[in-house]
């Protein structure tokens, strides 16, 4: 208990799913803990769970997050932790995936990333130290048929993450991704169903599908002062999916 005890931390997707997780193992970790989503009954949910506070925000919005972390700085001080959770999942491969489709992917899974880290990190900046932790995926890692957009769209966090850890090092800031595999959430079973799940379970090495709960345990390591000598690193949460 206590490992992030008097931080203040930011939660974007935190309304359900690992954002929810990590949000819930944050605030019994004794941070000060905003969750921000657009998924507004479930998100005022959540945080009344945990004890925590909801804001409305849309990742592709300056505006919006420049308002949430006004917000936050305003009441709490400080920003001391930003877990870039926020993203979608739509297959669909070279041929069948529209120009809209791809920029609509690319709005939110990469530059409401670019938005948290430039406007979250320039409230870390003055205080000299924080941690971000971008939420990318095994897609990331390697590349997947049929999944073009998506896979874009964590390759380009991934690489944001090691840009932005360079430059924001001698502020103090450490910028790392999480890499999850096939996790236990709404989202996976966007994957498909039935014999499509089991055909991608069955690249697994582990066996099983992961909880949202362990990949909240990774990014508490990375939020937590425990971290303190790690940026620019991917961490993979995949069973072996990609060893």
């Amino acid at each position: 208990m206590g490992r992030l005890q008097d931080k203040v931390c930011l939660v974007t997707g935190g309304a359900r799913g690992m954002g929810a997780a990590e949000a819930k193992l944050f605030a019994e970790e004794g941070a000060t803990v905003w969750i921000a989503d657009v998924l507004d009954e479930q998100g005022e949910e959540t945080a009344k769970e945990i004890g925590g506070t909801y804001h409305h925000l849309d990742v592709r919005e300056q505006p919006e997050w420049q308002a949430l972390v006004d917000a936050i700085v305003t009441r709490d001080g400080k920003l001391d932790v930003l877990i870039n959770n926020a993203g979608i999942f739509q297959p669909g491969g070279a041929q069948d995936t529209s120009l809209d489709d791809f920029n609509h992917m690319m709005s939110i899974n990469s530059t409401g990333v670019f938005l948290g880290m430039k406007i979250g990190g320039a409230a870390m900046i003055e205080k000299k130290s924080g941690s971000i932790v971008n939420i990318s995926s095994v897609a990331g890692m390697r590349g997947f048929g049929g999944a073009l957009a998506y896979g874009t769209s964590k390759w380009a966090v991934r690489g944001m993450t090691k840009c932005v850890a360079n430059e924001y090092a001698p502020h103090g800031i450490r910028v790392n991704s999480i890499h999850p595999g096939l996790i236990e959430t709404d989202m996976m079973h966007q994957l498909g169903g039935g014999n499509a799940l089991q055909n991608m379970l069955n690249t697994v090495p582990i066996g099983r599908f992961a909880e949202a709960q362990e990949v909240a345990r990774l990014a508490l390591y990375l939020a937590s002062d425990e971290s303190s000598y790690s940026t620019g690193a991917e961490f993979v949460v995949d069973g072996g999916m990609v060893s």
